[in-house]
């Protein structure tokens, strides 16, 4: 069986790839981060989803972009609410994540003998994030052959971001299909002191907004809709 490095951080995009990665047949090791992110809650999501999917192994690795900032998830900056339509990447974008949990995918990648990484990145219900679109993709994937031992040795590494084109309620219904429990997802930024999801950062109006266009229900408990 083929193993594969699934980027897991408890939403329900990454529960839906971890989803699609087994549903393909690999051995799938779950990577999380503590990143010194607002709040843990997406960590113990993540748990929950690994366990509850199956993956064969699933690790935290703990770093602290905390000591850059300049983001509201790393920083003392308020999570935006109740956006509307605003030019610019959002102060929500952490910078240079997901170059930062790729490198650490394709590390373990090297150590298990795998060739693949899936990342739960999409491109068309989003922030706007630059590290969510097809050229990073396809850059890293280029990166991967070169900055790596098994690349030089001809290791061709494939980056799978098997949600890039679909709509979040897309996303949704085909979780949904692959018996994704997303009562176990967590999303939102900037939770309430018991766990609520808050409602009105742009990742819970964009979850919201995709189970309703999905015609289903949200699972998950809000402190405001």
């Amino acid at each position: 069986m083929k193993r594969a490095v699934v980027l897991l951080s408890g939403g329900l995009d990454s529960a839906t790839t971890l989803a699609l990665c087994l549903r393909e047949g690999f051995e799938s090791y779950a990577l999380s981060f503590d990143y010194g992110q607002r709040h843990d809650v997406e960590i113990l999501a993540a748990r929950r989803v690994a366990s509850s999917l199956g993956a064969r192994e699933h690790r935290v690795a703990k770093i602290d972009l905390r000591v850059f900032g300049g983001s509201a998830l790393t920083d003392e900056i308020p999570v935006p609410k109740n956006r509307t339509d605003q030019p610019g990447i959002p102060v929500t974008y952490v910078p240079a994540r997901n170059t930062i949990f790729l490198s650490y995918a394709l590390a373990w990648c090297e150590v298990l003998g795998a060739a693949d990484i899936f990342i739960g990145v999409n491109a068309i219900d989003y922030s706007g994030y630059p590290d969510c679109r097809p050229a990073f993709i396809s850059a890293f994937e280029e990166l991967s052959t070169v900055a790596t031992k098994a690349g030089v040795e001809g290791t061709r590494f494939r980056i799978h971001a098997p949600l890039l084109e679909m709509s979040k309620a897309k996303i949704i219904q085909k979780g949904s299909e692959l018996g994704v429990d997303f009562s176990l997802t967590h999303s939102c930024y900037d939770p309430t002191p018991d766990l609520l999801a808050c409602g009105e950062c742009d990742s819970c109006r964009l979850r919201l907004e995709g189970f309703r266009a999905a015609g289903l229900v949200d699972p998950i408990r809000y402190a405001a809709k």
